[in-house]
């Protein structure tokens, strides 16, 4: 690392953020890095709005409380507000959820620059993530991989007709309207819903449980 860079953690626990810079300091020198911290999105907004920088990296927990005032409602909201305003910092999301639909849709929505468990952070892996990311690439840690792989491999299991299905559902046709949209017999229409029901695992449950798990899981 030649030049000196600006880090800005971001995470409503205190012992994190010293986490991330113990494991940082472990690596490189005060001279080198900059390390500032952010414990709420109305901090974060702040520190990169006011502070006359372009931070080189961002480390961002995605389950940070709202900041109703500039209509951030997550970290979410904040990871998108940096790639519109500052394009040239990066992103390395970091969050506790472990649920592969959660973690897929944040990748799929955000396409962070890197993203990583905070239960799977270990000192070399979350130095080679910094250093994967200020080089140009994406580093997501083999938990997020597997989220992603897991989730894509599930949803090519439900085919167009399937989608269009849970799609018109979703959009408040009834059963009985479906074959005009699309062009199947109304008996087809009932046995791809079991199936789809079979898929989400959903026993005896009505349109609204089949809305639900498809919005649950990134499908509509």
């Amino acid at each position: 690392m030649s030049k000196e860079l600006h880090f800005l953690f971001v995470d409503d626990h205190p012992t994190i953020i010293e986490g991330y810079k113990s494991m940082l300091y472990e690596r490189y020198s005060t001279e080198q890095v900059h390390v500032h911290a952010a414990f709420s999105s109305e901090m974060a907004y702040e520190k990169l709005f006011t502070s006359n920088r372009v931070f080189d990296i961002v480390i961002l927990d995605i389950g940070l409380p709202p900041f109703h005032e500039k209509r951030i409602q997550s970290g979410e909201d904040l990871a998108f507000l940096i790639q519109k305003q500052f394009p040239t910092t990066k992103i390395l999301i970091s969050t506790s959820h472990l649920e592969a639909f959660i973690l897929y849709n944040i990748v799929k929505k955000v396409n962070p620059d890197g993203m990583m468990i905070k239960s799977d952070f270990k000192s070399s892996e979350f130095i080679l993530a910094i250093e994967k990311v200020l080089a140009g690439h994406q580093y997501y840690s083999q938990t997020v991989r597997n989220a992603v792989r897991e989730v894509a491999d599930q949803q090519d299991a439900l085919d167009a007709i399937d989608r269009r299905i849970v799609s018109l559902l979703s959009k408040g046709i009834k059963t009985k309207s479906i074959p005009s949209h699309i062009g199947i017999s109304l008996s087809a229409v009932d046995k791809r819903k079991a199936q789809i029901k079979d898929f989400f695992n959903i026993v005896k449950g009505t349109d609204e449980d089949i809305i639900r798990e498809a919005t649950k899981r990134g499908l509509v």
